[in-house]
């Protein structure tokens, strides 16, 4: 024990540092879970794209359903077509992926991959309009990124038909153990880091 630390902030700085070790423990294992899941979304990739669409479909439902009962419950005249009609497309979407999962599956796929071509074409353009206020070796980063984008685009269109059911659970998957990893990183981190 130092001499000039006062005897009531080492009990503090203990105190702190517990929770911060529970907190650590728990973002391994939360990480760790969902890594877990990821790799089961890898090997069961239909299973998993379809368990996204049939939670999209509940979750759009439930978003229409509260808008619509927000709106007819609401005092603002002025912008209720407008809100209904929201809310009877999220009603209309969530019902017709709950119905269909799989022309779900194969919509969000196609809306995946359209996604990819648009993000991958601008950030290849704002790279090559930035690399000389970015400098060298900061704007290629950009322009990789959108590459990489391209090509995810490349290998699902090449893959068409077959890849619509597989592609977006193994991307969900591959997201989910990216994800899991670096939450065992925070816990490792603030575990070794509160000691």
């Amino acid at each position: 024990m130092d001499a000039h630390t006062p005897r009531d902030q080492l009990s503090t700085d203990t105190h702190l540092t517990r929770p911060g070790r529970r907190l650590g423990a728990w973002l391994v294992v939360e990480g760790v879970l969902l890594a877990l899941l990821g790799v089961a979304a890898i090997v069961l990739p239909i299973v998993a794209g379809l368990a996204v669409a049939v939670l999209l479909g509940w979750l759009l439902l439930a978003a229409g359903i509260v808008g619509l009962v927000a709106t007819v419950s609401g005092r603002d005249r002025a912008s209720m077509g407008w809100a209904l009609l929201s809310a009877a497309i999220a009603i209309a979407t969530g019902a017709v992926l709950l119905w269909n999962p799989w022309t779900g599956l194969v919509t969000l796929t196609l809306v995946l991959t359209a996604y990819f071509i648009v993000d991958g074409l601008t950030t290849i353009i704002l790279a090559i309009a930035h690399r000389r206020r970015f400098g060298a070796g900061r704007w290629e980063w950009m322009l990789v990124n959108g590459l990489v984008d391209l090509v995810l685009a490349g290998i699902i269109v090449a893959g068409l038909p077959g890849t619509l059911t597989w592609v977006l659970g193994l991307i969900v998957g591959i997201d989910m153990i990216v994800g899991g990893a670096a939450l065992v990183a925070m816990g490792a981190a603030a575990r070794t880091h509160t000691t």
